[in-house]
């Protein structure tokens, strides 16, 4: 029987009884225990396996974990180190990824259900004989809920603050062992607050609370902290000198988060889907951690997933459609015109050097643009070329997945910023029903070089059609009484762009963009293909009395506008 593909799933325990596949990362357990700090915290991407790698650590630490889960793996053929580790320790495992609300008071209640649920788990301390009755008390502040609380964790501001330190205390006393502390999308929390505009409090619950359990607990044998960014230590690691931090730069760690080369190999090869790697790579592969390329496993998985269903699919964002994408909208609102042609060069498949800061504050994000690229850098949507002098690197996009994603977010950024000009709109979508081309074309110009155009070798030209096709259907599509179809069935095939107006007037409009600069001939070809096609039958079948066409051609930021 196939192995079912993990989609969603990031408990290791649940990865491993019930017959998903896995990729085999034991190495990173490995790894850690032979050179870890006492508190290590590891900056990854989302969707790269973090809390899959936490959930595997808590499986192999925690005394009373099945052993038998690690059967088979990389990890169980070093005997030496099993037998030194191997479910010697009380672990607390917390993922900060749900600590979310519009104010502090909520995000708070949400902290204490987690760390509540957490000390829940470890029931066995409410009556443990190595315990004392206060110890037991601190105990039942972690766990009791309140009616005033609508049934939810109770435990006061102090407790909460002192809870992975109590946790960790009693662990240590009941077992006469020294705990691990895990702790998953430690920032979370943060970004949270700072677009919520409680940041202040929320920083300093988070200092305090990992103060008490990181930096001042002699219960402690080691922790790991996971996240997206790496949050400065004047922020909420005041104090903290025993941290070891592994960003994505680091080449220690580098091939335990994400797929490799040899782990998407692997995998297409036990699927039977191997004749579909070159797409696989284009698309999902390309981010440089350390000195190793990876994929992005969450897409891996999705795609291998559809291919089983669908053979012939087409590749899809995933990873770019699980999350808002905020961030490259923040930048592309500060941008000014140096910025838009960095973000031109790379959409065109070229680098940008630029100094990366490893450590912020979630203020610093929002001081300067360079600290945005840094944050891109960072989160996945830009990957590394190669170091400079200092900090600077080149920069660009990662695959294609990526490349689609800002494609479809400058479009947007676009018709935003075009349409909150509306005399200006309204002028240009005016010029259409008169046959006025010189404005068409003097408009659509200027249009063009505000914006970002597409000029990458490596993109095909009907992508870049697309690209310019987008731009101008948001422009016309301004205009509420107009009809405005895209890929329209008009004829004996599908026009780029069909307009019809509240009088019966009607515009058939076709693209195409120069490969060689020659934006007459492509202009020709555009009104050749109206014709042959019969792109007009279909708005003459509703009615239009007078149908005007136009063939555009692009290049790069120059465009060419002619009327039959």
């Amino acid at each position: 029987m196939r192995k079912k593909l993990p989609i969603g799933i990031d408990s290791f325990e649940k990865l491993r009884t019930n017959d998903f596949y896995y990729v085999d990362k034991t190495g990173f357990i490995a790894d850690l225990l032979r050179d870890w700090g006492e508190v290590n915290l590891f900056t990854r991407p989302r969707r790269f396996g973090k809390t899959l790698n936490m959930s595997m650590l808590k499986c192999f630490c925690e005394i009373g974990t099945d052993k038998s889960l690690f059967d088979g793996l990389k990890i169980a053929e070093n005997k030496a180190l099993c037998a030194e580790y191997q479910g010697q320790f009380p672990v607390i495992f917390i993922s900060l990824k749900s600590v979310d609300g519009l104010t502090f008071a909520s995000a708070a209640a949400a902290l204490r259900t987690v760390i509540g649920r957490e000390a829940s788990r470890l029931q066995f301390l409410r009556d443990s004989d190595k315990l004392s009755d206060e110890e037991k008390a601190l105990y039942r502040q972690l766990v009791q809920t309140g009616t005033a609380q609508g049934g939810i964790y109770a435990m006061t501001d102090e407790a909460l603050s002192a809870s992975l330190n109590t946790l960790s205390q009693l662990l240590a006393k009941h077992y006469g062992r020294k705990v691990v502390i895990l702790i998953d999308e430690y920032d979370v929390p943060l970004d949270k607050a700072f677009q919520g505009g409680y940041y202040d409090e929320m920083v300093s619950l988070i200092r305090n609370l990992f103060g008490n359990a990181l930096k001042t607990n002699d219960s402690l044998q080691f922790a790991v902290l996971t996240g997206c960014l790496r949050i400065s230590k004047e922020s909420i690691f005041t104090g903290l000198n025993n941290l070891k931090v592994h960003t994505i730069a680091d080449p220690r760690y580098e091939e335990y988060f994400g797929f490799t080369d040899a782990d998407v190999d692997e995998m297409l090869a036990f699927y039977g889907l191997t004749a579909h790697k070159q797409v696989m790579r284009n698309w999902y592969d390309g981010y440089a951690f350390g000195k190793v390329s990876v994929y992005c496993p969450w897409d891996v998985i999705n795609y291998c997933d559809l291919l089983l269903a669908d053979p012939a699919a087409e590749p899809e964002n995933y990873w770019a459609n699980t999350s808002g994408n905020g961030i490259i909208r923040r930048l592309l609102q500060k941008a000014d015109q140096t910025t838009r042609d960095e973000v031109e060069q790379l959409i065109n498949g070229e680098t940008i050097v630029k100094t990366v800061r490893q450590e912020l504050t979630y203020r610093d994000i929002e001081d300067s643009i360079d600290n945005i690229w840094s944050v891109l850098y960072s989160t996945g949507y830009l990957t590394s070329k190669g170091r400079l002098p200092g900090k600077q690197m080149k920069l660009a996009l990662p695959n294609r997945e990526v490349w689609e994603l800002f494609i479809d977010l400058v479009k947007d950024w676009f018709r935003e910023e075009t349409r909150a000009d509306t005399s200006r709109i309204n002028r240009f979508c005016a010029a259409f029903p008169k046959g006025d081309v010189a404005t068409i074309q003097d408009m659509l110009h200027d249009y063009l070089w505000d914006s970002i155009s597409v000029r990458d070798t490596a993109v095909r030209s009907n992508m870049k059609e697309n690209f310019y096709h987008g731009m101008l259907l948001g422009l016309l599509q301004s205009q509420e009484s107009w009809i405005v179809r895209s890929n329209a069935e008009t004829g004996i095939g599908y026009s780029d762009i069909s307009v019809a107006t509240p009088d019966r007037l009607g515009m058939v409009i076709e693209l195409k963009y120069a490969e060689d600069g020659n934006l007459e001939r492509a202009c020709a070809a555009a009104l050749s293909q109206i014709e042959e096609k019969k792109y007009a039958e279909g708005l003459q079948r509703r009615g239009v009395k007078k149908i005007l066409k136009y063939g555009i051609a692009f290049w790069e930021k120059d465009c060419m506008v002619a009327m039959e």
